[in-house]
């Protein structure tokens, strides 16, 4: 088994030590997984923002050295993959992403957790309820800007969007999409977090419209305490849940190393 969404407690919303995500991913038929914690963002000097979600940046470095040694330690049991979860900005990407790529990363997970830049457009996070179209608009037009630059191994929680608007709306929304990632064919991650935890996502409207439109599918376990890589019952439902949608989801990206 795989899995290449995985946090750690840098992120300040998760617990365990990293070691302790490897073991429990061994205990449980894992092969192979990926650390993908929320990355340090290089917000502008002076806009007066800090977030509270997310790595800060004093601890990239210990985030790094510390996977990279789990790799080294466990490379006759278990593949380990480096990397993190980035928003798509698009005043910050560039720098960024040469920041990112600097600690020798192996790939970056798409995670649109806000619209806009963040710092400059904080009146919505994207998990919150909204029935603002233009909030909805915004979600897809960013999440298929960040597809498009190629940088990015899936696309995390694409459903996030918690818009409770017209069905209508959020139907041509989502669509528009599910067409985008699958013509860039770059898989949407059914989110395993959202599915034990009764979230509003995975949202089972969305999952049907990624089926029509032939979306490739990888579950992400998203997990933020070790013990998510032994709730192998539950993976089960959430593989049975995407098949009776028509999708059979995949266990790694085609392109991926």
């Amino acid at each position: 088994m795989k899995n290449f969404h995985t946090h750690t407690k840098r992120c300040g919303h998760a617990a365990g030590e990293d070691e302790e995500y490897v073991l429990r991913a061994m205990e449980n038929g894992y092969d192979e997984i990926g650390f993908s914690d929320h990355a340090p963002m290089l917000f502008p000097a002076g806009c007066g923002y800090y977030s509270g979600y997310r790595m800060p940046i004093v601890a990239a470095e210990d985030y790094a050295k510390s996977i990279k040694r789990l790799q080294n330690k466990y490379k006759n049991e278990i593949k380990i993959h480096f990397g993190f979860e980035l928003e798509y900005y698009p005043a910050l990407f560039e720098r960024e992403l040469e920041y990112l790529r600097s600690f020798g990363i192996d790939y970056l997970l798409l995670g649109q957790h806000y619209i806009g830049n963040e710092y400059d457009c904080l009146e919505h996070y994207c998990g919150s309820p909204t029935g603002d179209e233009n909030v909805l608009k915004r979600y897809i037009d960013q999440c298929i800007e960040g597809m498009k630059t190629g940088v990015f191994l899936y696309l995390a929680h694409p459903d996030l969007i918690n818009f409770q608007g017209g069905d209508e709306a959020y139907r041509l929304e989502a669509q528009r999409l599910c067409l985008a990632a699958a013509e860039l064919d770059i898989p949407l991650e059914y989110n395993f977090l959202g599915y034990t935890d009764s979230r509003h996502y995975p949202r089972e409207e969305f999952w049907k419209i990624a089926a029509q439109a032939g979306c490739k599918a990888i579950i992400g376990l998203d997990a933020h305490t070790p013990d998510t890589y032994g709730k192998t019952k539950e993976l089960d439902g959430a593989r049975r849940s995407l098949r009776a949608l028509g999708i059979e989801p995949i266990e790694k990206p085609h392109n991926f190393i």
